[in-house]
């Protein structure tokens, strides 16, 4: 008999991979777009195996929820874990698994956010939209000339390093566990000496707010900061104002702080609850996109066929957690 799994948070793209994927894996999915609730959580009944998205947190009462229900496995189609308590879904006798996927996805955005944040691409094509062709008046800067800093060189990490070598720049790289050829540095040392700082370690209590107030200061004045990780890794209110004060050159965020609720919607028609969201969207050195560098078609594919993948493991006692 064929496994049965859980769906949830399914948009019409992930719907259709996973319709085309679950045949051929041999299992079968019930499908929903709604998110991983009190409420929704009975959707699952029947099957020991969920998938959930990263768009939406799930609380503890869901969790519970679903172990009522008899769910033992929850798949995230993400890298990170941090909309849910893992923990406290352990405790309710459910395991939690993530997902790998292409980490090129991630790369390929963060090394075209440091271009565009070097040669000052959101005025210009702002300018260019108004008809004002004139040349912006701050000249561009070139990689090969710079120094940028990698902080975490887990798989998307060193996806980054491996195509800044193609720039020429100078590269030094930060982690507490060092994986893979790179320089690297202490965290002070790499702050102190790098024009662009990129961050790609995982969102832990440790890593909450890294680049706090003290350590953007450490940076080089005119330096620029590049976030594909995880909004919480900077302190966003200290970055704001070293920004506003341009004390720094520029930030390309693809993260945000507070971006739950506000981020996947059109809020084009609605008031946006975020005052810094709001702050650092006006200045024309900062970058911002909606959570989007993962979404890509492989990626995606990636992301629903191991949440599959991962559920047929446990099913089969193979998964290790």
């Amino acid at each position: 008999m064929k496994p049965g799994i859980t769906v949830f948070g399914c948009e019409p793209d992930e719907a259709s991979l996973v319709r085309e994927l679950a045949p051929r894996l041999g299992v079968l999915p019930t499908v929903t777009a709604a998110a991983v609730t009190e409420e929704t959580a009975e959707l699952a009944h029947g099957n020991r195996c969920i998938s959930i998205g990263h768009k939406h947190r799930v609380s503890n009462e869901a969790l519970r929820a679903l172990s009522i229900t008899g769910v033992e496995y929850v798949s995230t189609r993400s890298i990170g874990y941090n909309h849910l308590d893992v923990e406290y879904a352990e405790s309710v006798g459910i395991t939690v698994g993530n997902v790998a996927y292409s980490p090129d996805s991630v790369a390929d955005y963060t090394v075209m956010l440091m271009l565009m944040a070097i040669r000052n691409a959101k005025s210009v094509v702002r300018r260019t939209d108004l008809h004002d062709y004139r040349l912006h008046p701050v000249r561009g800067r070139e990689l090969r000339d710079l120094t940028v800093g990698v902080v975490g060189t887990g798989r998307i990490g060193a996806a980054v390093l491996d195509r800044l070598r193609g720039f020429g720049c100078r590269v030094l790289a930060f982690d507490t566990r060092p994986k893979t050829a790179a320089d690297y540095v202490l965290l002070d040392e790499l702050l102190e000496q790098s024009d662009i700082v990129t961050l790609h370690t995982p969102l832990t209590p440790e890593t909450h707010h890294l680049l706090d107030k003290e350590r953007l200061g450490q940076l080089p004045a005119g330096a620029f900061v590049v976030n594909t990780g995880r909004g919480a890794l900077i302190d966003t209110e200290a970055l704001a104002t070293a920004l506003e004060e341009g004390r720094l050159g520029g930030a390309a965020l693809d993260v945000l702080e507070g971006e739950e609720g506000i981020f996947y919607a059109d809020h084009s028609n609605r008031p946006i609850t975020s005052s810094l969201l709001l702050r650092l969207q006006v200045l024309p050195t900062v970058l911002i996109s909606p959570h989007t560098a993962y979404y890509t078609d492989r990626a995606l594919h990636d992301m629903v066929e191991n949440s599959l993948v991962n559920c047929l493991n446990f099913e089969s006692g193979k998964h290790h957690g």
